[in-house]
């Protein structure tokens, strides 16, 4: 009798495993390369690094992936999890690149790397603070945080420009949508698993005409090239930079630790300490690796939690074919500028669906949570509604010193901490008090 394999370690056949690869790739390609043109806009780059900068991005998030789902060297927690460039330490390397240059933001990342790779260990302990409530609560952030992203996508992507949210945005990003909606309920198996992607390539297609498109990349950029380890020079060690890069990674690691045991949960793998520890050494190792290759610190990917959901499919086998992709188009610069020509409409219609799904696995699992008899709802609310202030309010924080805005900017890192707060004060302190006098008490065992 054959043993049975859990759906997160399935293999599949090859030609499901590149389209479905190639889904999760388009789905999270604008957003992986959004940091290094922050950066690069920030710091006024010219158009040939920004080239090279997305290009070290690409490869660099390729090899993180493939290490976090195939597991490396102890790395690795072996599950369907996309790796990119992370936006949490946009901000601090803004301002290490403007006094460092980028020899100054790739040094602290690689010691920022090193320091969370040490400290994978002791910060996987705090996975004894996550039972349903606070994954549940974290998973619903995770997704309504997205959601305005989306919706950006959706208007055009620049919200300051004259023609963003026009019919024409509006009207591509609900078109896709609606095609994700009727491919998702009328086709079945293998090619409802793939709506996500048909929408993306129709609405594509239907962008041409209207003038949505730019395909100038594709011709100009090259068909091969090789990214070399420091290219910009030596790294620059400089110590306030180390300690605001880390401080940046502590908060990644964090948000890390959420999407880690969100999956865990969507595909059926409860995570482990130890499995933590591997996923954020993974994280941490990539993010060293980043800064030895020209790119910045890595993460797990919110954004493909959604596709998981949506398709179905759970095996992490995907996802290793999604990071050759993605290191693929590290190497092949004129097959990433194709993929760089979706426009922003239509993948604004895509993460409607994607990042909605997210939301939902999150109150789904809350649905297993017991609310009676206890202040788990007060955890919800308080969580949620924290989370939710940068979104209501994006420059809430703005008058508080710079290391808190860090933190609380991201609503998921604030209503993660509060969730965990909240849980210890209500679910866990005083705990240890109660079974310590419940041992003096020999009534107490004879209940």
């Amino acid at each position: 009798m054959e043993k049975e394999v859990a759906p997160v370690d399935e293999m599949l056949p090859k030609g499901q495993l590149f389209t479905y690869g190639l889904q999760h790739v388009m789905a999270m390609y604008a957003g992986a390369v959004a940091v290094p043109l922050i950066i690069a806009n920030a710091l006024g780059l010219p158009r040939e690094q920004v080239i090279y900068l997305i290009q070290c991005d690409l490869l660099v998030g390729g090899v993180a992936t493939l290490i976090q789902a195939l597991g490396f060297m102890n790395m690795g927690v072996k599950a369907p999890i996309m790796q990119g460039v992370s936006f949490a330490a946009v901000a601090p390397m803004i301002l290490v690149g403007k006094t460092y240059g980028l020899p100054g933001i790739f040094g602290s990342t690689i010691a920022a790397g090193m320091i969370g790779y040490l400290l994978s260990p002791v910060f996987s302990k705090l996975i004894r603070f996550f039972p349903k409530v606070v994954t549940g609560t974290i998973i619903t952030l995770i997704g309504v945080s997205l959601l305005p992203v989306a919706v950006r996508w959706a208007g055009g992507g620049n919200p300051a420009a004259a023609s963003f949210a026009d019919l024409q945005s509006i009207g591509v990003a609900f078109t896709v949508l609606t095609i994700i909606i009727v491919l998702y309920r009328m086709l079945k198996g293998f090619w409802s698993n793939i709506a996500v992607l048909i929408g993306l390539v129709i609405g594509t297609l239907i962008a041409i005409p209207l003038g949505m498109t730019n395909f100038s990349q594709v011709a100009t950029a090259a068909w091969f090239s090789v990214v070399t380890p420091l290219t910009f020079g030596m790294p620059i060690f400089d110590g306030s930079s180390i300690f605001a890069m880390t401080l940046a990674f502590l908060v990644i690691m964090t948000e890390t630790t959420g999407d880690i045991i969100a999956i865990g949960e969507i595909v059926g793998k409860p995570v482990n300490r130890d499995d933590l520890a591997k996923g954020l050494k993974a994280d941490s190792f990539s993010t060293l690796l980043g800064g030895i290759m020209n790119t910045f610190p890595h993460s797990a990917f919110a954004q493909n939690i959604g596709l998981l959901t949506l398709s179905g499919i759970k095996s992490r086998y995907v996802v290793v074919a999604a990071g050759i992709i993605l290191a693929s188009l590290g190497l092949f610069p004129k097959a990433a500028a194709v993929v760089a020509a979706i426009p922003n409409p239509v993948l604004g219609g895509a993460g409607i669906a994607m990042f909605g799904m997210v939301a939902t696995s999150g109150i789904r699992a809350l649905t297993t949570v017991e609310f009676e008899g206890n202040q788990n709802a007060m955890i919800v609310a308080i969580s949620l509604g924290v989370g939710l202030i940068p979104l209501a309010v994006p420059g809430f924080y703005h008058n508080l010193p710079q290391f808190a805005q860090l933190i609380l900017h991201s609503g998921i890192t604030a209503g993660s901490i509060v969730a965990l707060v909240l849980n210890y004060f209500f679910n866990e302190y005083g705990k240890k008090e109660a079974s310590d006098i419940c041992e003096e008490n020999a009534d107490c065992h004879q209940a």
